[in-house]
């Protein structure tokens, strides 16, 4: 699978010195797309850069970078085009989420999946989107999940964080529109990463998954492929998806059905 539209492309990554923020990565790489990094850890950004320019002939710049910290976002997408002229494609993957049912929540969790998952998302979009509307070119790829259209038990925090990234998705998309600028939603269930090291403290939602776990660098093509497409949405498994298109049509027969599987979280 290869995607000749994205060679020598200037692409930005957030959440990308691992899963499947790096599995994104190395794809464009071997597409020949240049590739600018974002995530807190900047050895393992080192790393990566190091591996990729060797491997692939591609410019690969890093910054360590907060998405929750959205007040520095601006300066810091300056400091890209300044230096790079232009981004051509817009990854938001960074994000994460801690599995709790709501008394036991910390409001601080809560905050926090808010501030990365949806603030700081859109905080880098508005970022990119002045510099591709004028040049009427560009795509922008959020990363939200199955879980912004079916919520589930223990989720209710991290559902909404992603209910709303899709909500932002959809009315980004018919504006963008205008000026030919694409914008894509990706929606997987369970990926085979370290989010449910984080997510998931008791490992029981994980280990009741584990055969059904995504393939991240499956996935990371898919989306890759994607790149400057018309495509609306990734969506991932396909039952888990048609399942929620039937909660949406039928949610109260989905809830009482499936009651006993989404508590085993």
């Amino acid at each position: 699978m290869s995607n000749q539209r994205i060679k020598s492309k200037t692409i930005v990554i957030t959440g990308a010195s691992g899963g499947l923020g790096k599995n994104i990565a190395y794809a464009c790489a071997k597409n020949g797309a240049n590739l600018v990094l974002l995530a807190r850890n900047l050895n393992k950004l080192e790393a990566i850069k190091y591996d990729i320019e060797e491997h692939y002939g591609v410019q690969c710049d890093i910054k360590s970078f907060d998405v929750s910290e959205y007040h520095k976002i601006d300066d810091v997408f300056e400091t890209i085009y300044r230096e790079k002229g232009t981004i051509d494609v817009l990854v938001n993957n960074a994000g994460f989420g801690i599995f709790d049912e709501v008394q036991d929540i910390d409001m601080a969790d809560v905050e926090g999946m808010f501030n990365v998952n949806v603030v700081g998302l859109i905080a880098c979009t508005r970022a990119v989107v002045p510099n591709m509307q004028l040049k009427r070119s560009g795509h922008i790829i959020n990363i939200a999940s199955q879980a912004g259209k079916m919520a589930t038990p223990k989720s209710s925090v991290y559902s909404a964080t992603k209910h709303a990234v899709l909500g932002f998705t959809n009315g980004l998309r018919m504006e963008m529109s205008r000026f030919g600028v694409y914008v894509t939603a990706v929606n997987p269930g369970p990926v085979a990463t370290n989010f449910f090291n984080i997510a998931d403290k008791s490992g029981t939602y994980m280990k009741n998954i584990e055969k059904l776990m995504l393939n991240p660098e499956k996935l990371a093509l898919k989306i890759v492929d994607a790149m400057f497409t018309k495509r609306r949405e990734i969506n991932a498994p396909g039952w888990m998806n048609a399942s929620s298109v039937f909660y949406s049509l039928f949610p109260k027969t989905v809830e009482t059905i499936g009651k006993k599987a989404f508590f085993k979280k």
